[in-house]
């Protein structure tokens, strides 16, 4: 019997007997009843990742105290615990899909070798974010510094848990890199997939209700602004009527382009280096560099040429 402490009686037994019950039907339904599934913790890894920030960004976004002396320390004993906690996330995800394909493998070594390999990107990865910053800064009259960018941005939030998640997709755990994505999605409105190949100087303004699905392709000098989509027109099916995975779906946005709130654009399409699209355009077809889209305009109608919205 649970009692609360005015003595009322819960039914506790009964909900967790329950409980019990509809858990072990589950188990039994996915052949999963004497090897019940351990995931990748999604407060693990959201603590990793905050504190990956504090790493790449010691004096802005790490303790508060730090001086000159102590700031290569701490970023040597915070990594090296992150890498660690890291490493055992990635480890539940390989013997997960090893259970699932029912394989036998290395997992503890692969675990290692994805973990060395991940630690060796964070320089470059620390490169582009600050490239991304330095893009929002510029590209944001409201910004006064690019140290705001960093603590108020929540396009940057998102872009730092992007460009963490997308070196571990790369490198095969792409449960643990969604899972990462998703907190970023959480936390700031902002969806994108692990997969999305996103270069340098990429400034999502604003941010909220963007997506950009897994096989997007973003050139350098990018800027969105809020409830941009870049997403598939339509999903194949196989033989059997399932979905197909991992067809390139999703447009390429070339080098130099403005994509204005509320566009749409859909399919594996091409927006031309340098083009402007307008707020709340709906595209489904390639356009040249150099254009310009506007709602007003028919949708099937582009003007090369450029300027400004």
């Amino acid at each position: 019997m649970s009692l609360n402490g005015n003595g009322q009686h819960w039914g506790i037994d009964s909900l967790v007997a329950e409980l019990r019950e509809l858990r072990l039907q589950s188990l039994e339904n996915r052949q999963r009843r004497d090897h019940p599934p351990k995931l990748p913790s999604r407060k693990i890894l959201s603590n990793i990742v905050d504190n990956l920030g504090a790493v790449l960004f010691p004096n802005r976004l790490g303790m508060p105290d730090l001086n000159d002396e102590g700031i290569d320390y701490f970023v040597g004993h915070t990594l090296d615990s992150l890498l660690r906690q890291l490493n055992r996330q990635i480890v539940l995800e390989l013997q997960f899909v090893a259970e699932q394909q029912g394989l036998s493998s290395d997992v503890q070594s692969r675990a290692a070798d994805i973990t060395r390999q991940f630690a060796t990107q964070l320089p470059k990865i620390r490169t582009l974010i600050d490239s991304d910053i330095q893009a929002a800064y510029e590209g944001d009259p409201a910004a006064r510094s690019p140290d705001e960018v960093l603590v108020c941005y929540p396009g940057i939030t998102a872009v730092i848990h992007h460009r963490l998640a997308h070196v571990l997709y790369r490198l095969g755990v792409p449960l643990v890199a969604r899972v990462i994505s998703e907190v970023a999605h959480s936390t700031t409105g902002i969806d994108i997939h692990p997969g999305a190949q996103i270069a340098d100087s990429f400034f999502i303004d604003h941010g909220t209700g963007v997506v950009i699905g897994e096989t997007a392709v973003i050139g350098r000098h990018v800027r969105l602004y809020q409830a941009v989509t870049l997403g598939a027109k339509r999903f194949a099916k196989d033989d059997s009527g399932m979905l197909v995975k991992g067809n390139e779906r999703h447009p390429i946005v070339e080098d130099d382009v403005v994509i204005y709130a509320g566009a749409t654009i859909l399919g594996r399409i091409t927006i031309g280096k340098g083009s402007t699209i307008g707020g709340n355009v709906w595209l489904t077809q390639s356009v040249p560099p150099g254009s310009l889209v506007s709602q007003g305009q028919n949708r099937t109608e582009v003007f090369a040429g450029g300027g400004g919205i």
